[in-house]
């Protein structure tokens, strides 16, 4: 654990927490993708099922039931709950991601650091959730204007995403036989997605005017 690894924890935890509360406190998902949603419960799922199998501390098996729980629980709410579920702008969330699912589990088989049940389904996870955004992205293209409580749930969701690169970094200059190729790229990848997004927040709050995506 370093600074690095707690920083992008913080902000990940941070980012679920709004988008939850965005769809508690407003009843409403309106510029969320379920899709995207839908593929956070793969990625946790296939990633944390060492969960009952492995105990590494407390603080990484609460961190692991928080993630699995609260993904499940957004999906349930755009799914099943009766007033979230009609804001939800299932016209606009077209993109294809069973793709992004049939891609990144080539890979995994393909690309591992073991041919096990558990790593496959470790880097399935890791390139799965490199492209998990891409849905919620591209909706919030379609839709241009980003209500200010979406712009910071992923806002937080790409930050986690480059505190983690760092804590990579750290961990490569202060531990000797540090070294893991799969998610250093498939981070890389995940970071490039962001940065169309992080240009036009920075513009939205240099110029402290509302979020707008170009078409």
């Amino acid at each position: 654990m370093n600074i690095f690894r707690l920083a992008g924890d913080t902000t990940h935890l941070i980012s679920v927490l709004i988008l939850l509360l965005k769809i508690y406190a407003t009843k409403s998902c309106s510029g969320i993708s379920l899709k995207t949603q839908a593929l956070y419960v793969m990625v946790f799922v296939a990633r944390y099922l060492d969960l009952f199998t492995d105990f590494i501390s407390l603080y990484n098996s609460v961190m692991k039931v928080v993630f699995i729980t609260s993904s499940v629980a957004i999906v349930w709410y755009m799914r099943v709950h009766p007033l979230v579920r009609r804001s939800y702008d299932k016209d606009q969330d077209t993109f294809r991601h069973y793709f992004l699912v049939a891609a990144s589990f080539a890979l995994a088989l393909i690309f591992h650091d073991k041919f096990t049940f558990k790593e496959v389904l470790w880097a399935f996870s890791i390139y799965l959730e490199a492209v998990a955004i891409l849905p919620q992205l591209v909706l919030l293209q379609r839709s241009q204007n980003v209500d200010n409580l979406t712009g910071q749930y992923v806002f937080f969701l790409g930050a986690y995403r480059a505190f983690y690169i760092l804590n990579w970094i750290y961990r490569y200059f202060t531990e000797k036989t540090y070294t893991r190729w799969i998610p250093w790229i498939a981070g890389i990848v995940q970071s490039a997605l962001y940065a169309d997004f992080f240009y036009y927040y920075f513009l939205s709050w240099k110029n402290n005017s509302k979020l707008q995506l170009p078409a």
